[in-house]
């Protein structure tokens, strides 16, 4: 019989010689996955609103959900919020705001809603159910007036529900065909509306803050809203190539909100009906049909269709085609600029939105091919070589 100790012994061994293999084994295992156990980042910049690390959207051509055309309705002098008389009717402008409309949406509607201060509070109507027509609506509401849109279109079919999104009054004017008048009404505007969504930050609007970089192979002009109203924005910073992984050579960084159009204003419609507002379905084709509605104090939110409806001559379409992608949770950045002409990269829940063009006085509706090819591949060329 074999001594107890030497059986131990052996016994002790064996469990010895067994972890040996298996942690052998399991470092041979881990050689041969190199590639799956290596950093994927090999660089950690320093962000101000996300402690991730920047991911590369992954972007393809056989990947697009869907491709859409906007027609922005764009006044080189700005957008106009006046009062007008016709025979007793009240018409109150709210229109031609570019590409900033979603931006201006809430400062701009409050312009409009001050010039009724002196008009007593009963029934209004509001023509058009885009973002500036539901924003009117609303404030109208809060003021006491019992409202009504009218509109051709509900919103989910409007201009405004293709916008991009981004909190940023750009697009608006050209600085040198807008009065100084106009400029401070501007101003105005913007700081109101930018409380505004500050006060609706969430998912339920579909409003949050993110970083956006805009993108350049040479220093860029400072936008004018960026210039004037520098509070509005935080982070805001210029870039070494070592502070960031885009593959250009200058980059602004600043961090606002982006505004998913299709959330914002299904919850501002849904306000609206709660709140005991009404919608009717009419098409209006000249002013008299405007004229005729049964309220006496009108709001003209038609944005382009401003043009036919009160022969405003300086208003003008800005095409926009815009080209989704399906989401991706982990892209938590937006980008502006980098490519050959506009272009831009903005992440939402439910997809990814690259833009994009601005065409003045087009007002086909059709998406071109060689738009999209373009946006495609001047945002693939930015993404495929981004430092990480």
């Amino acid at each position: 019989m074999k001594d107890i100790g030497a059986i131990k012994s052996q016994s002790s061994s064996r469990r010895q010689l067994i972890k040996t293999i298996a942690y052998s084994s399991a470092l041979v295992s881990l050689g041969g996955c190199g590639s799956v156990l290596k950093p994927k980042y090999t660089k950690r910049y320093t962000r101000p609103h996300s402690r991730k690390p920047f991911i590369a959207p992954r972007i393809t051509k056989d990947k697009i959900v869907r491709v859409i055309v906007g027609l922005r309705p764009y006044r080189p002098s700005g957008f106009v919020v006046k009062l007008q008389d016709f025979n007793g009717k009240n018409v109150i402008h709210n229109y031609g705001h570019g590409g900033g409309g979603i931006s201006l949406s809430w400062g701009s509607s409050a312009l409009a809603v001050q010039q009724a201060s002196r008009i007593t509070v009963d029934k209004a109507a509001v023509i058009g159910s885009g973002i500036m027509g539901l924003t009117t609506a609303r404030l109208l509401q809060d003021a006491g007036w019992d409202v009504t849109i009218y509109t051709r279109d509900m919103s989910r079919h409007s201009v405004s529900n293709v916008g991009a999104g981004q909190w940023a009054p750009t697009g608006v004017f050209e600085e040198d065909k807008a009065t100084d008048e106009f400029k401070e009404q501007y101003k105005y505007a913007s700081r109101i509306a930018h409380h505004a969504y500050q006060n609706l930050i969430g998912a339920d609007y579909g409003i949050r803050f993110i970083e956006n970089y805009y993108l350049g192979d040479k220093q860029r002009d400072e936008s004018y809203y960026l210039r004037e109203m520098p509070e509005l924005f935080t982070s805001v910073a210029d870039l070494n190539p070592d502070e960031h992984p885009f593959p250009v050579q200058y980059v602004k960084r600043t961090v606002t909100m982006l505004i998913e159009p299709a959330k914002f204003l299904k919850r501002i419609r849904n306000d609206f009906l709660l709140s005991g507002g009404k919608f009717k379905i009419k098409t209006f084709t000249n002013q008299n049909e405007v004229l005729s509605v049964k309220e006496n104090t009108i709001f003209n939110c038609t944005g382009l269709g401003s043009k036919a409806l009160f022969e405003d001559e300086e208003l003008t379409p800005a095409k926009g085609q815009l080209v989704f992608l399906p989401p991706d949770p982990a892209i938590d950045y937006m980008t502006v600029g980098g490519g050959q002409d506009v272009t831009y990269m903005f992440p939402r829940s439910g997809e990814i939105l690259l833009g994009g063009s601005h065409q003045v006085d087009d007002w086909s509706r059709n998406p071109e091919p060689e738009v999209t090819e373009r946006i495609i591949e001047d945002n693939k060329r930015i993404f495929d070589n981004l430092r990480i």
